[in-house]
């Protein structure tokens, strides 16, 4: 995969929707990113409808929205698309109106499941039929257990929001909904559908709900943001300001490249350097990368970012293996 189509193109350019993940490229935390408020403010003043994409199921659309207007973003609540929106979708394209639902996840999701008119019971004694699986930091082994217990049966439907391996908190990087549909999976032998990044059902719902021809995702984890939005076919770009940086990029599948890496949001509406062919390497600005022997060589530096894209293009039109490589400063440097 290339990056970047054609000089001096603005990644945004002809896009009809600009759909962003959260946690990394909006906010950190419970602070703004930096230039992402003033961006997006600007973005939107320009006429370019913005979405919200999130995996987290433990929060309600309105939560979300409240606390990004909280950072002094204009956000309506029909602008927050959760991945438990995205697996009632599922669970109302495969069961009939009114079915009964066993809910394993937080207020949030049984929110959610509730409003789409389906039945909620919390006991695999309810004979419910399907399950819906989702985080919830209160979860615990009865949870998990009564999960199992339903699902015993191989014709009732399982769904999951999302199978995140780990998820951001105050305190650090914790287990994420993953590793509670992992014990699950133990238990019963089979997985389930997911509704949420990597797969394409939050994608298409995002889509369907914007109505969107030409839509445009922002991500900051290589292997659900970008590999998702490539799954949907839709153009994205990685910014590095949450948990993927220089190393992760350059040692991406094919599947999780990115046509666009970005510093932060401010690079979505500028121009964007073709990156190509020169000197044995690549070049994206003034910069020019090759790989020479078992090392990536700056062979004429510039800005950081810079760097990092003819880099990757180096080292993924080499495939070469990003782990058995000296990688030199200039290019962790583009973080």
């Amino acid at each position: 995969m290339r990056l970047g189509r054609r000089p001096g193109r603005v990644p945004i350019e002809g896009a009809d929707v600009l759909l962003l993940d959260l946690d990394g490229v909006v906010y950190r935390g419970k602070a703004a990113i930096p230039n992402a408020v003033e961006t997006l403010q600007r973005l939107r003043g320009d006429g370019l409808r913005i979405g919200y994409i999130t995996n987290n199921a433990s929060r309600r659309p309105d939560t979300v929205a409240d606390q990004l207007r909280g950072f002094g973003l204009d956000v309506e609540t029909d602008q927050v698309v959760t991945s438990p929106q995205a697996a009632v979708r599922l669970l109302a394209d495969r069961l009939p109106a009114h079915a009964r639902v066993l809910v394993i996840g937080g207020d949030g999701l049984v929110a959610v499941v509730q409003e789409a008119g389906f039945e909620v019971v919390r006991s695999a004694d309810d004979a419910p039929d399907a399950v819906v699986q989702g985080f919830a930091p209160e979860l615990g082994w009865s949870d998990l257990a009564e999960a199992s217990f339903a699902l015993a049966d191989p014709d009732r439907l399982w769904v999951a929001t999302n199978t995140d391996w780990t998820i951001p908190v105050e305190r650090g990087i914790a287990p994420g909904n993953g590793t509670l549909v992992s014990a699950v999976h133990a238990a019963v032998g089979r997985l389930p559908l997911v509704a949420g990044k990597p797969e394409t059902p939050l994608f298409e719902t995002a889509v369907e709900r914007f109505c969107a021809e030409r839509p445009f995702f922002v991500g900051d984890r290589l292997d659900t943001d970008i590999a998702g939005a490539n799954a949907a076919g839709m153009p994205s770009a990685l910014v590095l300001t949450g948990i993927d940086g220089p190393r992760e990029v350059l040692a991406a599948p094919e599947r999780a490249r990115p046509p666009f890496l970005l510093a932060d949001l401010t690079g979505l509406s500028e121009p964007y350097p073709e990156v190509r062919s020169a000197s044995g390497g690549f070049r994206s600005g003034d910069a020019v990368v090759r790989i020479d022997g078992r090392r990536i060589e700056v062979v004429r530096g510039g800005e950081g970012i810079d760097v990092l894209r003819a880099a990757a293009a180096a080292v993924w039109g080499a495939d070469a293996s990003a782990y058995a490589l000296d990688v030199p400063d200039a290019v962790l440097a583009a973080r």
